[in-house]
């Protein structure tokens, strides 16, 4: 089946049911789960362009319009998208703020996999989205290279742990901002749940045939996708915001992929895999499909979440068990 692109700004807030809040979102996965809750009642909009890059991203003027006119803005955090922050930084944002990685119940880890989490939803029925000052972020300005790889992995999309719990978070913030349609939101975070445990439990089925078979991706962008699941992620290429890396780097690499029995290396949408071909001249190591983090390389919408994980699984899954 052919893929339409979507352009970006096609995805900017359509009109919809009187009140329903205008809601802009940073990333695809995101803005999936976002869509999946507002169902019909309304379309989220979505900042990053098919084929972008999350880490570092420039927004267009018309997007930073839509932001300073958006009633809530749905994202992850600083320490994802900063480019996001800047630019709700030079905008008069006049709606609330939902930072995904500091809801209640998300499961944070950091790059070593050392886990932590924030307070159970239940223990935090007052959390409020947050406004346009960043105070808990305030004393020193991010970059598009903020996050290296140590430190709070940002990446936690990818565990279905923290999916789930964004949904009812989701839902609730926009219960928050449109009472009248609250019992909509909840049920269709409900439903969403119901299928994402589903998925969970397919997923899971699939790989765990090939768990602890130890692999290398292009950057740190899996730790959260191979704790749940139980995948042995030896390495990777890049930093784990996609920076290059040293020669150093590259070397300890190549010495893993003899100690390590490594099995596989994967490239990434949006790189060049030229990093990875050349890390694997003279060696046994299998190069993998192509894995997609951030959706970018799908078709926008309310389905990307599932396509998201399934494309992933299915990705490794394929080189793994050969």
């Amino acid at each position: 089946m052919k893929k339409t692109l979507i352009p970006a700004l096609a995805l900017l807030p359509l009109p919809a049911l009187a009140d329903v809040p205008n809601v802009v979102t940073d990333i695809p996965a995101v803005h999936s789960l976002t869509a999946q809750v507002m169902g019909d009642l309304g379309s989220p909009a979505v900042l990053l362009e098919q084929g972008g890059n999350a880490h570092n991203y420039q927004m267009k003027p018309s997007q930073a319009a839509a932001l300073q006119n958006a009633d809530l803005v749905i994202w992850l955090g600083p320490e994802m998208t900063p480019w996001l922050e800047r630019a709700i930084d030079g905008v008069s944002l006049k709606g609330a703020q939902l930072e995904l990685l500091d809801a209640p119940g998300t499961h944070l880890q950091d790059f070593d996999g050392h886990a932590h989490m924030h307070a159970p939803a239940e223990e935090a029925q007052d959390h409020e989205a947050h406004e346009e000052d960043h105070d808990e972020h305030g004393e020193a300005d991010h970059d598009d290279h903020d996050h290296v790889h140590e430190g709070l992995d940002p990446h936690a999309w990818l565990t279905p742990e923290n999916a789930e719990t964004w949904l009812g978070v989701i839902a609730q913030e926009l219960s928050a901002a449109d009472p009248e349609h609250a019992a909509i939101y909840a049920a269709n975070a409900a439903t969403a749940q119901e299928a994402l445990r589903a998925l969970d439990a397919q997923i899971t089925a699939e790989l765990a045939p090939v768990a602890q078979k130890p692999f290398v991706t292009f950057h740190a962008a899996y730790g959260y996708f191979a704790s749940h699941y139980g995948l042995n992620v030896a390495g990777a290429v890049n930093l784990g915001d996609a920076t290059a890396p040293g020669a150093a780097h590259l070397a300890e690499l190549r010495d893993q992929f003899a100690a390590q029995h490594i099995v596989c290396a994967f490239p990434e949408a949006q790189h060049d895999p030229k990093q990875i071909d050349a890390l694997l001249e003279g060696t046994s190591v299998k190069r993998g499909g192509t894995l997609d983090p951030s959706g970018s390389a799908l078709p926008y919408g309310p389905e990307l979440y599932a396509a998201l994980m399934t494309g992933l699984a299915d990705t490794l899954r394929d080189c793994l068990s050969e």
